[in-house]
């Protein structure tokens, strides 16, 4: 069987897209074996799924299917995301993967709000469905097109008006999933219903018990119960579906931490500098402030490494960089720093005195350093609480906190690191810990008593404050209020303080990956 094209004369490049007929779908799974077939695709992780949802109560009840799959987006936001081109978009449209060049830094994943990416668990690299672009290179069509018994599924050029995709598309009524994305996806539903289009329309079932299956211990995924209402009018229950893992665990909350003490740690001793607590021949400004900078910056650099799949290919990022992604941002913003660290010491060990124009550029290289994960936490389009216009000013604020309390925690340890104005210094930096310290609870309060701008965002937030991460952030948030007593209680509060930061992190990091997507 052929795909359906123009004649062979034509140079005109075809823009596929995929037709779900809905209302022919009879939920075999056929398309599901077919691609695992065609595509090895091992057990636990499939390109495409039929998700089934039961509507109603009996004897008035019908089950509704949903072909689930990459969506083939005409602004795919993982290829934005992606820093090394793995994913990226074909000229006839389809967006490809190549899993040589992928580093499994899973930034594709979060970015795709249709939860069609995952880690393949034998090489260890994303990879989706791609319409058989293999198959349609040669003429032929999908797999999952060939063996569907009820032609539910049609691949076609969409710019041909002689196809039947293109006659469906133009003439039927069609819909797309999570429309609000603005990715413009090529997958249209023909007869879709919204019980299962819309991830948070039907109720889980309790226990997590599914048609043929238990999903256990499912890390990730709207819990059995989730806080409704659901976004239905119909009494609908999911019947059928597959485990949701979460693509960012503890390494990343680990990372956004370390990564605020390496910034705050130059940061903070500069605005001391700046202010007059300590003088520029201090030895908290001249050695420790770098020094402290520098090992929590190798921390972060080391802790990101080891969150990659393909740990051994992390220099593909600076030597194939895809510069609108923020993780390649990110890493030469990372990389900067360092070396503005490096010449501070280096002018120090050559008998010199850093010069003020050092000091703002390594401050400037820090507060980028700080914020620039807001923006990679915004290019995860699939996760609405991460996108907060304030976020790189609250990361800008826990790195100004994490700072001062690295800063206090040196000069106890270190007494002589501030020199003969010791007392001075670390009644300063006890200020700014309790300053910082009352931002960041600010800023916590603020985002919880808003009201979230979507149902995706409130029921994230939800999961961080009264469901399974509810300890974390309340730690996180009763840390922040300690701290700013810090003037008077002293230097006891600051190391509770920062461990209460990095429970806030892991809070937020985790819950903003709860909701289900698919």
């Amino acid at each position: 069987m052929s795909v359906e094209s123009e004649p062979a004369t034509s140079t005109r490049r075809p823009a596929w897209a995929k037709v779900v007929d809905q209302t022919r779908c009879i939920g075999c799974h056929a398309c599901t074996t077919a691609c695992k077939s065609e595509n090895e695709v091992p057990l636990s992780v499939t390109r495409t799924y039929v998700k089934y949802v039961d509507t109603g109560t009996f004897p008035q009840a019908r089950r509704s299917f949903q072909v689930t799959r990459c969506n083939q987006c005409e602004a795919p936001p993982c290829v934005t995301a992606c820093p090394t081109s793995a994913m990226f978009k074909r000229a006839d449209g389809i967006v490809d993967f190549d899993k040589s060049a992928c580093i499994g830094c899973k930034a594709c994943i979060a970015a795709c709000p249709y939860d069609a990416i995952f880690i393949n668990p034998e090489d260890h690299s994303a990879e989706k469905c791609n319409f058989c672009a293999h198959r349609l290179d040669i003429g032929l069509e999908p797999a999952c097109v060939v063996v569907c018994p009820t032609e539910a599924l049609l691949v076609g050029d969409m710019n041909d008006p002689t196809s039947q995709v293109a006659k469906i598309i133009n003439r039927d009524p069609v819909a797309v999933r999570r429309p609000e994305k603005e990715t413009r996806p090529k997958l249209y539903y023909k007869g879709g219903d919204q019980v299962t289009l819309d991830p948070l329309a039907a109720q889980r079932p309790a226990g997590g018990l599914f048609m043929w299956s238990e999903q256990g211990e499912v890390d990730h995924g709207v819990p059995a119960g989730h806080p409704g209402p659901w976004n239905s009018s119909a009494a609908a229950v999911l019947s059928y579906d597959m485990p949701h893992r979460a693509p960012w665990d503890f390494r990343v909350s680990l990372y956004t931490w370390t990564k605020s003490i390496a910034a705050g740690a130059y940061l903070a001793p500069f605005l001391l500098l700046l202010t007059g607590a300590i003088t520029a021949a201090s030895p908290l400004w001249m050695f420790v402030a770098p020094i402290v900078a520098g090992v929590f910056l190798a921390l972060t650099g080391a802790v990101l490494i080891w969150d990659l799949e393909h740990p051994a290919r992390f220099h593909l990022i600076f030597r194939r960089p895809q510069w609108r992604s923020w993780l390649v941002r990110g890493g030469f913003i990372i990389g900067g720093y360092g070396a503005a660290l490096a010449a501070h010491i280096g002018v120090v060990l050559t008998g010199g005195s850093p010069p003020l124009w050092l000091g703002l550029a390594g401050s400037a290289l820090a507060i980028l350093t700080a914020v620039y994960t807001a923006f990679l936490f915004g290019q995860a389009k699939a996760r609405d609480m991460w996108q907060n216009p304030l976020l790189p000013v609250h990361f800008l604020v826990q790195a100004f906190m994490a700072g001062a309390g690295a800063v206090v925690l040196t000069v106890l340890v270190l007494p002589t690191a501030t020199g003969p104005m010791g007392a001075g210094a670390m009644s300063a930096a006890l200020r700014f810990f309790a300053m910082g310290s009352a931002a960041h609870a600010l800023m916590i309060l603020g985002e919880i008593l808003m009201p979230p701008p979507t149902a995706h965002a409130r029921l994230a937030e939800r999961e961080m404050t009264h469901g399974r991460f509810r300890g974390w952030f309340r730690a996180g948030l009763l840390g922040a209020l300690l701290g700013v007593a810090a003037p008077w209680l002293g230097w006891i509060v600051v190391p509770i303080g920062l461990a209460a930061l990095l429970a806030y992190e892991h809070a937020y990091v985790q819950a903003g990956q709860s909701v289900a997507l698919s």
